[in-house]
């Protein structure tokens, strides 16, 4: 007990009155660790020892020995009565070792409270430091040490917290319920309000003068104190609650605050620091109660991007009836979270429709109180408390100030404490007879609540400034009686001395002297002990002060009319109340009603009433006089002026309403229009530029909305306006696999992933095959590259003028916060959605012939429209804007195209044998409208059967895009004679021409890529494009496409099934519709080709069953490819939508929406050959095209086959497949070595892409000063890399030079991540947050979604 004396009382806080503390020390951190640590802990420690009645001995020694090392300390401070003002000390450890042995020794071993308890007087100081610790923190709260720092809020908060909470408020709050329930109930109370300084407040006057706070403090004090009552009074934690419903009570509180999650609940529940103390969180008591409260709430993921983990939530029944606002208050650490408490419970009400308003806390019934503690009932049933009751609630009826709603929540959990805990009924005649004789403060007669509650109070003398308006009121005539009825005339007999009815001025602290120097008395046997002198002098009655006057004061009520007014005045109207009863007896005998368990202010006074009508006939008689009085059915009254006055006020403030609502209803009006305008809310199916072109056909230019000076208008070649985009590289396509088998994450050295199946490999091995036996710029038109390091162009669809642009980019530059982005680099965020983005792209300017054109079909015969195409390809630099004059427009054009090119890595676009060739930016160019649409078909699932313009047509950009590449295109001649066009629609008369000259061949047609032709042609025809020149283009490619298709089903066939192609051809060749037969167009390949060496290269891999069903399939899963990117091109270019379909019918859907399909074509006889529209007779061009691969067959018969293009049979990118377990990948990949620097890396990580292992943040595979993470991202990702960190479970993004957390895709049993391991949880996939990240990576929408992003300067 020594030892624990050292720490009694130190880190003593003094109260700042002037002026700012200077240095606001951290030392109570040191404070409250030593006490738990040296004090608390070895104290758990002995109480588990504490269990059986057999050790009551030694409990009994630390008691005494506690209570004379608390003399002592009482004696070493000279401690009479009064605490020191305006200081605080948190650390009274031997106080709290005295408490917490008492409460053992009552609960476990039976010991009689009484016989270790030391007498009144010592209690008496006893409860003064815990008491003033309450009302310290009461006064912290009010921010009446707001000069002392933060700090001081730290102490108050720890003091609270959960792990300090049992070991140090718990303790000081038994302690002075135990000292409550030992001492005179009408000291304690006066103590109390005492300490919280708010006696002076608790006066009937209206005005009164407080000395020891100011008036801004008072009501939050006066709530202070009275909520202490309510906690002091309800808790049950040492007073009779069994340990399992203690942990049951701490977690609903917890739950209430917030839902949460496992691993929060178990840090929050307070446990004893002692092991073994039985309520260990996460013991099997502890699983059990959380799944009787509570319900598990799956982690979702929020489409803000904030991941949520795994929460429990509390069950409906916990709010319906166990919901405990006392327990929330005590267990709060921020004032905020008793707030979120009730809004929840708010909520749940609304939700189940048990009460629409705004509800008061509940009151809930309380554990029965163990015997040794019945004292502490008599604090309810003592006249103080009744006296500041009936003050109160007469204060608040009165509208004084400083009153607030939580006053009176509290005043009436009070008095609905005294009627639960009343003591047992007096006789009630008993009481009518001899009530006034015991009356002698004319206050309240008797102790108890009940009773009380009926006693009218006539005059009250008060003590009231000279200025107060009480005191010109007459006082009244001595004779006044009591206001009670008739019957009791009794009574006004003995009611006629002078003065009777006046209740006495009520001073707190006079009675507390007063009952103080009769305990002292009492104990002062021993001559020698010296009565304190310093009693009376110090607290003067407040009727000291002279300017204080008295004045008596007209009252006539009682508790009950009290409440009954109070309930009109909550109500709003008179007469509110109706005593329930009177329609339905059985109230009385089953009080519990659900209907009065939750609800508002007006239905806890009816709850009281009802308890008061239950508990006693005579209230229930006198509630039912005081409603017949209050409203008495009244004739008609003419209104005098204060009620019209009233009245007028009230239309006033109803017209004042409606004038309010026409306002908000015009403001909302304005808010929607203006929304359509800026986020068109309404046309989700046209382009974003173009609404007002679809909406009327007759206006001809396209108006856009900037976002920034807010004006509308056309885009001009002056003044251009742009679409804020995003560009970004792409490596996605790339990543498209041939199998449908997703990848596995390799987690053994067996399985290792190689990338020569992606998309991407096979695109590049293509490209440099060509490049080796054909002349090269021809190559570079033969493909498309962009499957690795594309640059994909999206937009939010807000619409800004350039010139605006650039100054708000100077702002930003000039802007000193600190971004998330790098404006040198061009980066800013959309002025109006704040999305990220990097680029204007300039909307081109006029009429939108495109849209006009559309319907308009023609009739002119294929030949025409094919010289037509011709024509127009050869009229170079036509282009509506001239490129000679530099405008505005051409400049931004130029500029975007230059943002386009450096979006991506050189080696991404430069793929020719001469450096910097013209080709190259031809190929670049085309390339980056392939990229767009095939990523648009990703993202819609890599079909069109969904139709419709999906929400990737609504921000769709591509439109404006062509625009500027087409310019671009355009700057580029193609020699005419090599004009790809010429060899698809004309038969070349010379064929020897080619051989003999020295260079490389061109490419053969049937070797090239018929998507990338088809833009290539749309994007060299002068701009806009009429629609039947696009359909032409179409028709005649598909012709091409249509052969390739053959050509790679006869490489496939065996030896004797092109036999009976062959002879099957010869047969129906001359029939008239031998060009729309597959059979006979199958059977010319076949005899065509065989003229080279094509099919002697040994056997190839052979379809299955060769049946016509077979090959149809074939041939149209072959060019649907090709008719879904063109459908996509032709929705953006002409708008229409696209229509859906069952995956079955998208071949003849697309081909019919295309216009290849001719619509008098019936379904069920249907076969992709009718599609074929020849522009010149089909033999002779299929003759050509494959002469061309015969002649090459010659010189290089392996290649042959190699280069035929294939069916493209790829799936959706995706991220690797990861095991279920997380031990899977950490136990292989944390002690793995590098392959790059051999050692094992501090920080692994690998990459969800590809499965590479690299070092986080390692100098030792740096390179160039980029780590190997970033370096990493831009070879596989160009630019975007996804990292698992193997040591920390989550996984970061890095996008060019930012990077992110992005969260965890492993979670624990309970739905939560274990960032850096450190709670060593077994941890399980969850696949719908792999799916979320999958989808951002194919979405290219990280930047948009994650929001918390920071450069990292190469280092990662």
């Amino acid at each position: 007990m020594n030892f624990v004396s050292f720490f009694q009382g130190m880190n003593l806080n003094k109260r700042e009155l002037n002026e700012h503390v200077e240095f606001e020390s951290q030392t109570y951190y040191a404070a409250f660790a030593a006490e738990l640590e040296a004090c608390a802990q070895p104290m758990w420690g002995l109480l588990s020892h504490c269990k059986v009645r057999e050790t009551q001995e030694y409990t009994r020694n630390v008691v005494r020995y506690c209570l004379e090392a608390l003399q002592d300390w009482f004696d070493a401070i000279n401690f009479v009565d009064e605490p020191a003002p305006n200081q605080v000390t948190f650390h009274l450890p031997l106080h709290r070792y005295f408490a917490m042995f008492l409460s053992k020794a009552v609960k476990c071993q039976e010991l009689d409270l009484d016989t270790i308890l030391p007498d009144q007087e010592m209690l008496m100081k006893l409860m003064i430091h815990p008491l003033q610790i309450q009302a310290s923190l009461s006064e912290i709260h009010s921010n009446m040490w707001v000069r002392n720092g933060l700090q001081i809020k730290g102490q108050a908060m720890t003091y609270v917290q959960s792990h300090f909470c049992n070991s140090m408020i718990d303790p000081d709050i038994y302690l002075l319920q135990v000292c409550a329930s030992r001492l005179d109930p009408d000291y304690f109370i006066s103590s109390v309000f005492e300490r919280f300084k708010v006696v002076d407040l608790l006066t009937m006057a209206s005005q009164h003068q407080n000395t020891v706070l100011d008036s801004e403090h008072e009501r939050s004090m006066l709530e202070g104190a009275l909520t202490f009552l309510v906690l002091l009074l309800s808790l049950r934690l040492h007073l009779g609650m069994t340990d399992d419903e203690i942990l049951r009570a701490e977690m609903v509180a917890q739950l209430c605050m917030n839902d949460r999650t496992h691993s929060s609940l178990l840090d929050l529940i307070p446990e004893n620091p002692n092991p073994k103390s039985g309520i260990v969180p996460g013991s099997l008591s502890f699983e059990s109660v959380l799944s009787a409260v509570a319900d598990f709430k799956a982690p979702v993921f929020e489409p803000g991007g904030s991941m949520q983990q795994g929460m429990y939530t509390p069950k409906a029944e916990v709010w319906d009836k166990e919901f405990d606002p006392v327990m929330v208050i005590l267990r709060t650490v921020y004032r905020r979270d008793v707030q979120s408490a009730m809004d929840r419970y708010t909520a749940f009400l609304k939700q189940s429709g048990k009460f629409p308003g705004n509800p008061w806390p509940p009151y809930k019934k309380r554990t029965p109180l163990h015997p040794s503690y019945k004292g502490l009932i008599k604090l309810l049933h003592c006249k103080t408390l009744h006296i500041v009751l009936f003050t109160l609630l007469y204060k608040i009826l009165m509208d004084h100030q400083n009153l607030s709603e939580h006053v009176l929540c509290m005043v009436l959990y009070l008095i609905e404490l005294g009627l639960e805990n009343s003591p047992e009924q007096e006789s009630e005649e008993e009481e009518s007879a001899g009530g006034q004789e015991r009356c002698h403060d004319s206050w309240f007669p008797g102790s108890n609540l009940v009773s009380n509650m009926r006693h009218f109070i006539n005059y009250v003398r008060v003590r009231v400034p000279e200025t107060a308006p009480e005191v010109k009121r007459e006082p009244p005539a001595s004779t006044s009686s009591d206001g009670l009825a008739s019957s009791q005339s009794s009574r006004r007999k003995s009611l006629q001395r002078e003065n009777s009815g006046t209740a006495q001025v009520f001073s707190l602290v006079a009675e507390r002297r007063k009952k103080f120097q009769e305990i002292i008395n009492r104990n002062t046997s021993e001559a020698n002990q010296v009565v304190r002198p310093k009693t009376s002098m110090k607290w003067s009655a407040p009727g000291a002060t002279p300017q204080l006057t008295t004045a008596i004061l007209e009252v006539k009520e009682s508790i009950l009319s009290l409440l009954i007014k109070l309930h009109h005045k909550l109500s709003g109207k008179q007469n509110s109340y109706y005593p329930p009863w009177l329609d339905d007896v059985d109230v009385l005998i089953h009080p519990e009603i659900p209907r009065y368990s939750h609800g508002d202010g007006m239905t806890a006074v009816e709850r009281i009433l009802l308890k008061a009508a239950v508990q006693s006939r005579l209230n229930k008689r006198i509630i039912e006089e005081i409603c017949r009085k209050v409203t008495p059915p009244v004739p008609p009254k003419k209104i005098s002026s204060a009620e019209k006055k009233t009245l007028d006020k009230e239309e006033r403030r109803q017209k004042a309403r409606e004038r309010q609502q026409k306002l908000l209803a015009e403001f909302a009006s304005r808010q929607k229009s203006f929304m359509e305008t800026a986020m068109d809310v309404e046309s989700p199916d046209a382009d974003i530029a173009m609404e007002v072109a679809t909406s009327e056909q007759h206006v001809s230019e396209a108006i856009y909305d900037c976002v920034i000076c807010g004006q509308s208008g056309p885009s001009t070649e002056d003044r251009p306006t742009g679409l804020v985009v995003l560009l970004q590289a792409s490596s996605v396509l790339g990543q498209c696999r041939n199998s449908t088998e997703p990848k596995k994450l390799p987690t053994t050295e067996e399985e290792q992933i190689y990338p020569w199946d992606t998309c991407a490999a096979l695109h590049d091995v293509r490209l440099s095959t060509l490049q080796r036996y054909f002349k090269d710029s021809s190559c570079l038109q033969a493909v498309s590259i962009g499957w690795e390091g594309g640059v994909y162009v999206q937009t939010c669809g807000h619409t800004l003028h350039i010139d605006c642009h650039k100054s708000y980019m100077e702002s930003l530059r000039n802007d000193q916060v600190l971004q998330g982005f790098s404006v040198d680099k061009g980066e800013f965020t959309c002025p109006l959605c704040r999305q990220f983005a990097n680029s204007v792209l300039p909307c081109y300017p006029g009429n939108n012939v495109e849209r006009s054109l559309w319907q308009s079909h023609s009739n002119k015969c294929m030949q025409d429209l094919v010289q037509e195409v011709e024509d127009l390809q050869e009229q170079l630099g036509t282009f509506p804007v001239s490129i000679s004059s530099e405008t505005n427009l051409s400049k931004e054009m130029e500029s975007v195209m230059k943002d386009i090119k450096s979006t991506t890595q050189k080696k991404y676009t430069d793929y020719s044998k001469s450096p910097g060739s013209p080709d190259n930016d031809f190929l670049f160019m085309y390339s980056v409208a392939r990229t767009n649409l095939e990523l648009e078909l990703v993202h819609r699932g890599g079909n069109l059967c969904s139709g419709g313009a999906s929400t990737a047509g609504k921000r769709s950009c591509l439109n404006q895009l062509f625009h500027v590449l087409a310019m671009h295109m355009r700057l580029y001649s193609i020699d005419s004679a090599y004009n790809p066009w010429r060899k698809l629609t004309q038969p070349i008369q010379d064929k020897n021409s080619e051989l003999i000259s020295e260079e490389l061949p061109e490419v053969p047609v049937l070797y090239r890529d018929v998507s990338s032709l088809l833009l290539i042609q749309i994007l060299t025809m002068p701009q806009p494009l009429h629609k039947e020149h696009f359909t032409c283009i179409v028709k005649v490619l598909f012709t091409l496409l249509y052969t390739q298709a053959l050509a790679a089903l006869s490489v496939k066939c065996s030896a004797e099934d092109r036999m009976a192609w062959k002879e099957s051809e010869a047969l129906k060749k001359n029939t008239p519709s031998g060009e729309k037969s597959w059979e006979v167009l199958l059977g010319h390949v076949i005899t065509e080709l065989s003229k080279g060496k094509i099919y002697e290269e040994g056997e190839t891999e052979e379809l299955t069953v060769v049946n016509p069903d077979s090959v149809e399939r074939y041939l149209q899963q072959f060019c649907l490819p090709f008719l879904r990117i063109t459908s996509l091109l032709q929705h953006h270019l002409f708008g229409g939508d696209l229509p859906s379909c069952q995956e079955a019918e998208e071949f003849t859907v697309l081909a019919s929406c295309l216009g290849l399909l001719p619509p008098f074509q019936s379904a069920h006889q249907f076969t992709s050959a009718s599609c074929l529209d020849w522009p010149v007779p089909a033999f002779d061009m299929i003759s050509q095209w494959c002469s061309e691969l015969a002649s090459f067959a010659d010189r290089h018969p392996d290649k042959v086959k190699a280069l035929l293009i294939q069916e493209p049979k790829w799936d959706l990118p995706r991220l690797l497949q990861l095991p279920d377990n997380y031990n899977t990948i950490f136990q292989y990949y944390h002690r793995k070595t590098c392959t790059v620097c051999t050692k094992v890396p501090k920080d692994p990580a690998v990459c969800l892409v590809c499965g590479t292992f690299v070092c986080l943040k390692g100098l030792c595979c740096k390179q160039q000063s980029y780590c190997e993470c970033v370096l990493h991202s831009q070879n596989c990702g160009a630019g975007t890399g996804i990292f698992l960190l193997i040591n920390a479970s989550v996984i970061i993004i890095i996008r060019g030079h930012r990077f992110c957390l992005w969260g965890s895709v492993y979670l624990d049993a309970h739905g939560e991540e274990d960032r850096d391991l450190r709670r060593g949880k077994p941890l399980y996939i969850c696949k719908e947050r792999y799916k979320v990240l999958e989808q951002q990576w194919v979405s290219h929408t990280f930047d948009h979604i994650n929001k918390r992003w920071g450069p990292h300067y190469n280092g990662l």
